[in-house]
């Protein structure tokens, strides 16, 4: 399927009164604007997805822009919310502020990935930014705990798949905080206590976090592999660089078989 077969396809679906569309021939991007907000989508990451899923990947795209787009035109109630704050993981490039010009909460992570405070609405999540937090009268502290509190709650489940002696555990449960489960130490911990080799995190896009047993080169190799196609993907890609987790740390590496980390 070609671009612009994608982008008929998806304006179809996504067309309603107040709503206009813009496409970036040389980025290959769609935009979805409504009320001054805006929601822009990679065409051949959705195309990526749409050849893996079919008409369930437009189904998703469709539910992410609409959902998107009614949370950035909502005025959630920060102090009356914190029992529904969380962080979320982006990539460094991800916009520091709203397209209102709002600076969003961000705190470092890593060189390629920074944390961002959402308060979840259910169906999508609404983006804290710096004002909120400064007109609800909540310290950053505070927010912060609570939502590091809120994802170490979330339930974790994964599936294993074995290639030439490696582990790989795939966290995909759908509820928006998949690769924001990196940020779960006490998750990380345990993982790195049941496993014997060397331990590769990777999260390529938002709906997944990939922890890896190493035990050997193909380990190495498959892992690269993996990130790459999850990147190509996903509907927010992260990263294709995975981390090596070593003594609590993340450190995001080039995976080469001749360089890879030692604990």
């Amino acid at each position: 399927m070609t671009s612009l077969v994608m982008k008929t396809k998806l304006e179809e679906r996504l067309e309603k009164r107040g709503r206009t569309f813009s496409f970036d021939h040389e980025k290959d991007r769609l935009s979805v604007r409504e009320a001054g907000k805006t929601i822009t989508l990679s065409l051949p990451q959705v195309i990526a997805r749409f050849e893996e899923e079919g008409e369930e990947a437009i189904r998703k795209v469709l539910y992410y822009v609409n959902e998107g787009l009614h949370a950035s035109l909502s005025k959630p109630n920060l102090s009356d919310s914190l029992d529904k704050v969380y962080p979320v993981i982006r990539s460094r490039s991800f916009p520091k502020e709203s397209k209102s010009g709002e600076k969003f909460l961000v705190r470092e992570h890593t060189a390629e990935t920074s944390i961002y405070f959402v308060i979840d609405e259910e169906k999508a999540y609404h983006f804290i930014t710096e004002k909120m937090l400064q007109d609800s009268g909540v310290s950053a502290s505070k927010l912060i705990e609570k939502a590091f509190e809120h994802l170490e709650n979330l339930p974790v489940s994964y599936r294993r798949d074995r290639v030439s002696e490696n582990d790989f555990y795939f966290v995909r449960i759908n509820d928006g905080y998949d690769a924001s489960r990196i940020l779960n130490a006490r998750f990380l911990s345990e993982m790195r206590e049941k496993l014997t080799g060397e331990m590769v995190v990777a999260i390529p896009h938002a709906d997944v976090l990939i922890v890896a047993d190493i035990r050997n080169e193909t380990g190495f190799d498959v892992m690269a592999h993996m990130a790459m196609q999850f990147f190509a993907e996903g509907v927010v890609p992260i990263t294709t660089l995975p981390f090596a987790y070593n003594d609590g740390k993340l450190e995001p590496i080039f995976i080469m078989a001749k360089n890879r980390p030692k604990e």
